[in-house]
């Protein structure tokens, strides 16, 4: 009786396997259609200090500072900057592209990147350090 019970159990264990299911057949969850999006890094929030003010050194001083053709609207410090993002259209005029009236710097159009960096101080809420 007992050699009977024992095959009996062997023979259901050894039906109920399937050769078609593979390990990656019954560990991958069934798709639902739900696409999850990928896990990101927290982006870093720019500011004057450490991301715009290199930025504008280098491409507006030239020009904006007292005693300069455009010491009209000095661009030297955190406040000057902020204020002519906030009102004067700086971050429309540095978009402009080259040959475009009102284009700054008039040289020609800074880097996509720079004006980019500019542009994400600007939405990160134009903040000085």
């Amino acid at each position: 009786m007992k050699k009977i019970i024992t095959l009996a159990i062997l023979l259901t264990a050894l039906a109920s396997c399937s050769d078609s299911d593979t390990f990656q057949d019954i560990s991958t969850p069934p798709d639902t259609g739900t696409v999850i999006p990928p896990v990101t890094e927290p982006t870093a929030t720019f500011s004057y200090t450490k991301n715009a003010k290199s930025i504008i050194d280098a491409n507006c001083i030239g020009c904006h500072q007292n005693g300069r053709s455009a010491g009209f609207r000095p661009l030297t410090t955190y406040a000057e900057v902020k204020a002519a993002v906030e009102s004067a259209g700086l971050l429309n005029r540095i978009q402009l592209q080259t040959g475009q009236q009102g284009i700054m710097p008039q040289a020609g159009r800074m880097s996509q990147a720079n004006i980019d960096v500019i542009v994400k101080w600007n939405t990160d809420g134009l903040k000085e350090n």
